[in-house]
């Protein structure tokens, strides 16, 4: 069964590259991603691995979790899946509100 793991306070030179090298060690990665601004493209310090098996995925954890790697200590664990996040609607349910017309607002004058 496949496992996601979160990679977190990774150095900001760390490329997906080199994420899928570091786990590779322990097993098939699938993929190796390590995550952007979308605006400058720089890394935001985080990433995640994709393994194709549980058991090597759990060993990488245990192996690599609190490991200094580029001056850091990186963090890995399983991740949590991804939440599909509401858009926002400026505090409102559903944009725009309807009120009821009040006497006398914007109404013609006889």
């Amino acid at each position: 069964m496949p496992s996601s793991l979160y990679v977190g306070n990774l150095s900001y030179t760390v490329t997906g590259d080199s994420l899928n090298k570091m786990f590779s060690v322990f097993g098939t990665v699938e993929s190796a991603k390590v995550i952007t601004d979308r605006e400058t493209g720089s890394s935001k310090g985080f990433g995640f691995v994709d393994m194709t098996n549980a058991e090597d995925a759990q060993k990488a954890i245990k192996t690599l979790d609190g490991t200094e790697t580029d001056g850091r200590k990186i963090v890995v664990n399983l991740a949590k899946p991804k939440e599909d996040k509401p858009r926002s609607s400026g505090g409102r349910d559903g944009g725009y509100s309807s009120s009821p017309r009040r006497e006398g607002g914007y109404s013609s004058r006889r």
